[in-house]
């Protein structure tokens, strides 16, 4: 089939390589724009865009694809399906009108839950035990589409969203395949959203970041989990912020909220009574290690307390 393929992030690499490796066309890739990044704002390709240079397939980045040479570019590969994966732009109606076949998204969550920017993150945070990745036609609505496969997976009682992230990059690529195959012998099923069932998963904003130990110790403990690598769960000790990348839950002696319950451990008491332990931190200023190395050089006392 011949394929234009919408994606940028990593999330979308496994599907485009799925898709190549397949054996179908793939008309060209549109990907966001080259960005600045690190100490020297270097311009760097987007994933998508460095695994589509690889396989030397053609590559656009328009900074929007509301313009006219944006919607004259696509129409101009004649797709038969148009495969959209964490894009991250809008698709007008003249481009989703555009192939005969239509238009496919892999959605990192079980639609109708969790429509929005943030799925992977969101379930993570809200303590779902339970996932997956849904295929569905688009539509000009927010991930509102008819849905066509789901693939469901439980989340690890201590995974991270980074590790549920890679978990469901190759579950939706599978899934797209599968979504392609179905169309193309014209079996694909079209399932409406149910809207009594729909919530949101938006954007994540640093002001999810510090860490209220007055919560619940399985509340922090999500919220350690869904936000690991960005913008990160933290809080202050000493005057310092310090990130925490990973925990678990853990019995401990009861202790009041935030307070250090252990000199060995960083095990830090919670408002139900349960404590986390903190295993991998960085405090401002220095390196990412364990908890049980960061309470060595750090030295702090048992009944520090740590604040949001």
């Amino acid at each position: 089939m011949r394929i234009v393929f919408m994606g940028t992030p990593e999330f979308a690499v496994p599907s485009l390589r799925a898709l190549i490796e397949a054996g179908h066309e793939i008309a060209g890739v549109f990907t966001q724009p080259d960005k600045p990044k690190g100490r020297g704002y270097q311009l760097t390709p987007p994933p998508v865009k460095e695994l589509a240079m690889a396989y030397s397939l053609p590559v656009f980045q328009p900074q929007t694809l509301k313009t006219d040479e944006a919607k004259a570019q696509v129409s101009s590969l004649h797709p038969d399906l148009i495969a959209v994966v964490a894009y991250g732009k809008i698709l007008p109606k003249e481009v989703l009108d555009c192939p005969p076949l239509g238009c496919v998204n892999v959605h990192g969550s079980l639609l109708p839950k969790y429509r929005g920017a943030g799925p992977i993150q969101w379930s993570v945070l809200n303590g779902e035990a339970v996932t997956g990745v849904t295929t569905m036609y688009m539509a000009e609505g927010l991930d509102t589409g008819d849905m066509i496969l789901k693939r469901e997976t439980p989340i690890g009682p201590d995974e991270t969203a980074d590790e549920l992230h890679d978990r469901l990059a190759e579950i939706g690529a599978q899934a797209l395949i599968e979504t392609v195959r179905l169309i193309g012998e014209g079996t694909a099923p079209r399932t409406p959203q149910d809207d009594g069932e729909v919530s949101y998963a938006p954007m994540l904003s640093r002001e999810l970041s510090p860490i209220d130990f007055t919560k619940p110790a399985s509340s922090v403990h999500n919220q350690i989990r869904g936000l690991s690598s960005w913008p990160c769960a933290c809080t202050t000790v000493e005057g310092k912020t310090l990130k925490v990348y990973r925990s678990r839950l853990a019995e401990a002696p009861a202790g009041t909220p935030g307070e250090l319950l252990d000199d060995k451990r960083l095990l830090v008491s919670c408002g139900d009574g349960r404590a986390v332990e903190l295993l991998e931190v960085q405090l401002q200023g220095s390196k990412r290690m364990g908890g049980p190395d960061f309470l060595r050089g750090k030295k702090l006392q048992k009944g520090t307390v740590f604040s949001s």
